[in-house]
């Protein structure tokens, strides 16, 4: 396990701020921040930070080996890089369900293996093999610096659940970044942001939708299997892009600018206009070393239809060694291939083409959640069953709409609309002359004194103590 939330809060964090902001010498800080890192990531299991320190040296062997030798050994490196990361992932986190798999197809009882999985594995895996194909591919000059690869690789805060940072987006900052009080005081903003996502929101929709998809299928009515739908829509979705905003927040107090992670996905008015927006780190690493190295669409209709079910059986098994995760992938890329396809599904009328997207979204989550295929397609039948809405059917749904859970499904509902970006084009148009409105600044005070009361509060609903994991956490 990973630290508590309050131990994270109140000590961990503390300490590491205090002591990078007390270092002036930029080495020395990148130093404290490796050695953070890796007692954050060893705090739980110390074998596992042993893995990710293999991990970053041998990536940084291979990108070595990459530039001492272009021309003739540089393939070599790449497939000797790309064999062990894959490898290693395989074995921790996949070999369970191929020899459940196995066993399955062949009727045979073979002991299926318990391997712990190592916390963000699938993250900080891909973070290191990117760095190795850019260097191959010349989009980023050798770092021989190791320090700098390992400090790359094991940064703390987007270190167990993304975002997937390529190295050719910080390189620069991890030997030329500043501090100062106006990034504290947004990255702080941020974290808050993130973390009241998780706190308030995604907690309260994830205890709803637990109860949903942990009841009989007999039990569950149209109302009440729509409702666990629809709050573990909600739950992934201020979960995940939770932790990316305190990752990014953190960042920032460090110096660090990542890359947003989410644009407002729920908005979006097709499938592929919808990974675009969600998990925009993982979507465009699939893109850049997978969709695009198997020839993308630029071999034909029929290769790039088989070139997006590849990426998209690879995007649901990352996500875990589970077949309703592959399935999930495959889902959405079979909608991606009508879209292609049907050129008229990505062209609809922004409110049908939101309604078609969120349909497509909440049904392949409906799978994602489901502990096996089995119940989850029973749970989908349950969803369009036309059926439940007697008093006692509908008792089950009732008996989770308590007045918290109604304010922070408003507060999820009104959260899905871009207000960062309108709120940053309303500052822009009045911010001239270098300086802004009064009022505008009355706001932005308004504003952090708001974000330090969710930390208070976030904090007063995590002192009762239990464990508090990320969903992204397993993977």
């Amino acid at each position: 396990m990973v630290f508590s939330s309050l131990e994270f809060l109140c000590i961990f964090l503390p300490a590491v701020f205090l002591l990078y902001t007390a270092i002036p010498n930029l080495k020395a800080r990148n130093i404290l921040l490796i050695f953070a890192s890796l007692f954050f990531y060893a705090y739980g299991e110390i074998i596992f930070v042993l893995l990710m320190v293999f991990s970053s040296t041998l990536n940084y062997l291979c990108a070595r080996w990459v530039a001492r030798d272009p021309d003739r050994m540089s393939k070599a490196a790449v497939a000797t890089a790309v064999i062990v990361n894959i490898g290693i992932l395989v074995v921790f986190k996949y070999t369970g369900m191929m020899v459940s798999t196995f066993n399955t197809v062949t009727g045979l009882s073979i002991p299926v293996p318990q391997i712990a999985l190592p916390i963000g594995i699938s993250f900080f895996t891909f973070q290191a093999l990117s760095y190795v194909i850019d260097v191959y591919r010349g989009s980023v000059a050798v770092q021989k610096n190791y320090l700098n690869i390992l400090l790359y690789i094991s940064f703390f805060p987007q270190l167990i659940a993304g975002p997937i940072v390529k190295y050719r987006d910080i390189n620069e900052q991890i030997t030329s970044r500043s501090q100062d009080i106006e990034k504290i005081a947004r990255g702080l903003r941020r974290f808050v942001c993130g973390l009241c996502k998780k706190v308030l929101i995604a907690n309260s929709m994830g205890a709803v939708a637990d109860i949903m998809f942990a009841s009989d299928l007999g039990t569950l009515g149209m109302p009440s299997a729509w409702l666990g739908a629809v709050a573990y829509l909600f739950q992934i979705y201020y979960d995940f892009s939770g932790y990316s905003d305190m990752a990014i927040g953190l960042g920032l107090m460090f110096g660090f600018e990542f890359k947003e992670n989410f644009n407002y996905p729920y908005g979006a008015r097709s499938i592929q206009d919808f990974w675009r927006r969600w998990h925009i780190s993982l979507s465009t690493w699939f893109k850049e070393y997978l969709y695009i190295p198997l020839g993308g669409n630029r071999k034909g209709a029929a290769r790039t239809a088989v070139n997006r079910i590849i990426v998209f059986f690879c995007t649901g098994l990352w996500h875990g060694a589970s077949w309703t995760f592959v399935l999930w992938g495959l889902w959405h890329g079979m909608f991606l291939l009508l879209e292609q396809f049907i050129p008229a599904l990505k062209k609809m009328p922004r409110v049908l083409g939101n309604i078609y997207s969120l349909l497509v979204v909440i049904v392949g989550f409906a799978v994602f959640r489901a502990d096996t295929i089995g119940y989850g397609f029973g749970y989908i039948g349950r969803m369009f069953s036309f059926s439940g809405f007697d008093s006692v059917s509908l008792s089950l749904a009732l008996q989770q709409l308590s007045p918290w859970f109604m304010v922070m499904l408003a507060a999820a509902v009104i959260g899905c609309a871009p207000i960062r970006p309108l709120a940053d084009r309303v500052r822009a148009s009045l911010y001239g002359g270098g300086t802004l409105s009064v009022g505008w600044r009355i706001a932005e005070v308004a504003l952090y004194v708001l974000a330090f009361a969710g930390l208070f509060w976030c904090i007063l609903r995590l002192a009762p103590g239990g464990y508090n994991p990320f969903i992204y956490f397993r993977f």
